[in-house]
């Protein structure tokens, strides 16, 4: 069922009396006299209810003598239902991506108790890519190309510096990605540093996601092995966390989640993205 046809359906059953008569339908077709009485409503303003009911299309009638009988059209509602099943199942993966973060997230600000309580904390991460070492290291390395997967699935890059140089700077500023003309406050900001470049081997660098104050949260060691396989790239990356503050847990919470979202999206991109294609910084 489109959307033309489920707004007007679901503006005449928001009426409670409405969603009364349509019960009352649901049990067998009766005439407008006796569902005023059994709705304890008035006769005309039961007609006008039933009305609107007609026009959305859930009820049909016809005159029967003296009396206009009014019957429950079940196509409707079960269009309706079908409908909001599709809607269920569209929210079921962003929901459950939403409550494993929450789970996250209360679990790690009990954790957060003192100064460097996810000190020395890692995760590993590994993905086999497609293409060579040397495509994967410009999505890697190249702003205009890091810009299209170095955020989670609900966030996306609006301010990007990555030098890939020994003692090169690393920014990356991020929105929700529905922000399109950044009205909504910044979602986030990092700044690092780049440790080791070996091109087509390995990139290490240091990045610190800011506090809303411009502090610190925690500092992120990252250590990035690229190694060539028969059929493309195996990418091994390691996170060690140093610096962690009390106020850092909702940045942690969603590491293992947002970053394992990241590389998904750089997966994808390396599928669809001819191999030939050259990008700009």
């Amino acid at each position: 069922m489109p959307m033309d046809a489920v707004e007007p359906l679901l503006s005449a059953l928001a009426d409670p009396a409405r969603w009364r008569l349509v019960t009352l339908l649901a049990e067998r077709p009766r005439p407008v006299g006796v569902l005023a009485r059994l709705a304890e409503a008035r006769q005309p303003q039961t007609t006008k209810h039933l009305q609107t009911l007609e026009r959305a299309g859930v009820v049909t009638s016809q005159r029967s003598g003296q009396r206009r009988v009014y019957a429950l059209r079940s196509a409707a509602l079960r269009d309706l239902a079908a409908a909001l099943d599709r809607l269920a199942d569209t929210a079921d993966g962003p929901n459950a991506t939403y409550d494993r973060y929450g789970a996250g997230l209360r679990t790690e600000r009990l954790a957060a108790d003192e100064p460097g309580w996810a000190d020395g904390r890692t995760f590993t991460f590994l993905r086999s890519l497609e293409g060579p070492p040397e495509r994967v290291w410009r999505h890697l390395t190249e702003p205009a190309l890091l810009a299209r997967w170095w955020t989670p699935d609900d966030l996306r890059v609006s301010e990007l510096v990555f030098e890939p140089r020994p003692g090169g700077r690393i920014v990356q500023e991020y929105r929700d990605a529905d922000d399109t003309d950044g009205s909504d406050p910044v979602a986030g900001r990092a700044e690092g540093t780049v440790i080791d470049v070996r091109p087509g081997e390995r990139l290490a660098y240091r990045l610190s996601p800011l506090l809303p104050g411009g502090g610190l949260a925690f500092t992120a060691h990252l250590d990035l092995a690229l190694r060539p396989t028969g059929t493309g790239t195996d990418l091994d990356v390691h996170w060690r966390i140093t610096g962690s503050t009390v106020d850092s847990a909702d940045f942690v919470a969603g590491i293992e989640l947002g970053y394992g979202q990241s590389l998904d999206k750089l997966a994808a991109a390396l599928t669809t993205q001819p191999p030939d294609t050259r990008s700009t910084t």
